[in-house]
């Protein structure tokens, strides 16, 4: 009893007196009920109205959450977001619907097909990329429901899986530091303040009037600013003139940003395809490529370290040094194999600390996506502040795979408490002190990742 009237949920997460809660059972059927719901045949949209088309991480993120109950209907959602790659071997972060036409922005700001011949010719698609969750996906899948069939469709997805790391180990680092190169706040997390030097320096030129379905569908103090999303637009623009080229791009582009929480989920993504790559009996020298890859990374990633904030740093290339902001993109250690167990160990204390799950007033102990220190933090903002269960599942998944069992569960317990309360609603994000839902309800990943703890939690009792 804290004096506030609560009592114990999930592994002891203090709940609200008052406020009813799921069991894991209802948890569990109405998380797949979100799923159900947001099926538009043969993959899974990643929210009601907000977001009516596949993205590309999304769909990674949902592919583990059905992995348990409909194996192949997850092997399906990849499947189906890889018809889209492009020649170079990138995956776009939207494949577009065509049944879904009055999401705006929508695929004529891209107009990839039309300035690049590898885009895709049968859908449209944008020309950005999301980070490379797809191959730790595939070997959730094959770690919780293998079988004979699955694993002969993951050997046909297996060489797509290995194109698309080679596009981000050649083509997002052609000079081999490790570290992958963003070219858009949309390829990581929107208007995380991780990018706001590097936007402010930005000139934005003549920009045509758009139209903005986010902020019809969600209270505009809980999405990026107009201003924000201007010089989002401007970019995008850039890139389209430069043909999607990633050699024009890093020769002319404003922002070149190497984003260390992409760099340390390819990281982990790389084991994930190693593995995936012995089961279906690739070549050695693609497997001791895959290897290469992941530990160039990692290591690049344990460099990017700085001990005063306790956090790894993202560099911006065209100012030349780390960006010095706080937020919990900078935990992504814990995502690395075989990071320095000191650095992991440290991590896990700025986790828990007072700039994050620990912070002073927290409805729920999870992790906050902006340092509560900061002076950028805004409790409603998007990527500035709330609590994501999608980047406390990263966090949580990477402790597992570290064998950081204890520290995993205590952060899976508090954010089962979060979504078991039927006002949560699996919303996208939550407001950190009163655990408002915010953004998208009914989202798809927060369900998937419910589900994957859930299951988890099961395991382990």
């Amino acid at each position: 009893m804290d004096g506030r009237g609560v009592r114990q949920g999930f592994d002891g997460a203090a709940l609200s007196r008052s406020a009813p809660t799921w069991s894991p059972r209802e948890l569990r059927d109405e998380a797949i009920a979100v799923l159900a719901r947001n099926d538009v045949g043969g993959w899974t949209k990643p929210a009601p109205r907000l977001y009516p088309h596949q993205w590309s991480w999304d769909t990674a993120f949902i592919a583990i959450g059905l992995a348990r109950s409909d194996p192949n209907r997850a092997l399906g959602e990849l499947e189906h977001l890889f018809s889209a790659q492009w020649g170079d071997g990138r995956v776009p972060h939207i494949v577009f619907d065509p049944n879904a036409r009055d999401y705006r922005p929508g695929p004529d700001l891209w107009a990839s097909a039309a300035v690049s011949e590898l885009a895709p010719r049968a859908v449209a698609t944008s020309g950005i990329i999301q980070p490379p969750v797809h191959a730790i996906a595939v070997w959730r899948l094959l770690e919780v429901a293998s079988s004979e069939a699955i694993r002969g469709r993951v050997a046909v997805l297996y060489p797509k899986l290995l194109a698309w790391h080679r596009y981000l180990a050649e083509r997002r680092d052609p000079e081999g530091s490790g570290l992958i190169t963003i070219y858009h706040p949309w390829e990581g997390t929107d208007n995380s303040p991780r990018w706001d030097a590097a936007l402010a320096r930005i000139p934005v030129g003549a920009i045509p009037p758009y139209a903005r379905t986010d902020v019809s569908v969600v209270s505009a103090d809980e999405r990026p600013t107009s201003g924000e999303y201007d010089r989002y637009i401007w970019l995008v623009s850039l890139l389209r003139d430069a043909g999607y080229d990633d050699a024009t791009i890093q020769n002319t582009h404003p922002f070149l940003i190497k984003d260390v929480q992409k760099s340390a989920v390819f990281s982990a993504a790389c084991r994930s395809l190693e593995r995936i790559a012995e089961l279906v009996g690739a070549p050695r020298e693609e497997r001791s490529q895959i290897a290469r890859w992941g530990e160039r990374s990692g290591r690049a990633v344990q460099s990017s370290w700085d001990d005063a904030l306790g956090l790894a740093l993202d560099t911006d290339l065209r100012a030349g040094k780390p960006i010095r902001v706080a937020t919990s993109a900078g935990l992504c250690t814990l995502l690395v194999p075989d990071m320095d167990r000191a650095i992991a160990d440290r991590t896990e204390q700025t986790l828990f600390g007072p700039d994050f799950a620990g912070a002073s007033g927290l409805a729920f102990p999870v992790v906050l996506s902006t340092a509560r220190s900061s002076p950028e933090f805004r409790p409603r903002a998007y990527w500035r502040g709330p609590a994501w269960p999608l980047s406390n599942w990263l966090l949580w998944w990477g402790m597992t795979q570290r064998g950081s069992d204890a520290s995993a569960a205590r952060l899976r317990a508090p954010n089962l408490a979060l979504l078991s309360r039927p006002e949560a609603h699996f919303a996208e994000y939550f407001e950190p002190f009163t655990g408002e839902p915010l953004g998208s309800l009914d989202q798809s990943w927060t369900a998937a990742v419910a589900l994957d703890w859930l299951a988890t939690q099961e395991a382990s009792d």
